[in-house]
């Protein structure tokens, strides 16, 4: 690759940041505020990277091919990111994003290219926030499945449970089952994870779709087991104990959890 590929490639890369700086600055924001429910978004882009550049001895050998297709595609992104500019709708930006980049790829290299590096661009989904109502939504509704999950299997194992509201009531003590125990957190993470999982995995569509759609039920279950080891240990030791270094042993044992489920799934379907 000579100079003045690298010229246009950093020429490229310094107009799509000034473009979308707005929405980057937006992005950023939304990562790095407490309790953000997409702190992993700062290493989609670099996983994004890393992907395409493992496939690089492929690219190599793909025929280059520019199509017309592309520039609808790229002027469609465009577009969108424009009117969600005026809006200040930044999630449809973000959005807009992939399918600019998509546009690009498709109008100066063509499709055999962008099917090589389709997924790590699709994979810059889960690197958007979607709207904080649409989060706070979501998390309500995941906050009272999960109570009524650790509920029901609190009483399956003997431990007589009551829940109310977003409130597990035991014997001798109360959990409640706040926003960050709902496993949004965790649900996008191992979605983006299972997305992973799935396109390493040598398998075909089908699979491919079993093993990231198992993340889901995957993040469920293991964070209604989460929220009855907190009740278990304020049941027979106190709330006192559950804030603090408890509670963040048992997310991360959790997630460890999580992962090596995801792991076994996907030796299950090789």
């Amino acid at each position: 690759m000579n100079i003045d590929i690298f010229k246009k490639i950093w020429i490229l890369i310094l107009l799509f940041i000034l473009a979308y700086f707005s929405t980057l600055q937006w992005m950023w924001e939304r990562w790095f505020i407490p309790g953000s429910y997409y702190s992993h978004g700062i290493l989609i882009p670099l996983i994004s990277v890393l992907l395409i550049w493992q496939k690089r001895d492929a690219l190599k050998n793909t025929k280059v091919k520019s199509s017309l297709w592309g520039m609808k595609l790229f002027i469609l992104g465009v577009v969108i990111h424009l009117l969600s500019l005026l809006f200040r709708v930044y999630f449809t930006s973000g959005f807009s994003m992939i399918i600019v980049l998509a546009g690009f790829v498709l109008c100066f290299y063509g499709k055999n290219v962008l099917q090589v590096i389709l997924f790590p661009i699709i994979f810059l989904v889960f690197m958007v926030p979607l709207p904080v109502v649409t989060l706070i939504n979501i998390s309500f509704q995941l906050k009272l499945l999960s109570a009524h999950m650790a509920t029901m299997m609190l009483n399956v194992i003997n431990m007589h449970a009551v829940q109310q509201g977003s409130y597990i009531l035991t014997e001798h003590a109360s959990v409640l089952v706040e926003d960050v125990c709902s496993g949004l957190r965790s649900l996008v993470a191992l979605m983006a994870l299972g997305a992973l999982f799935a396109y390493w995995l040598r398998a075909g569509k089908v699979k491919k779709t079993v093993l990231f759609l198992s993340s889901i039920p995957i993040a469920l279950i293991t964070n209604m087991l989460r929220i009855m080891f907190l009740a278990i240990v304020s049941e027979f030791w106190g709330t006192k104990y559950v804030p603090g270094l408890v509670e963040d042993l048992a997310g991360l044992s959790v997630f460890l959890l999580a992962f090596l489920l995801l792991s076994q799934v996907e030796q299950l379907l090789k």
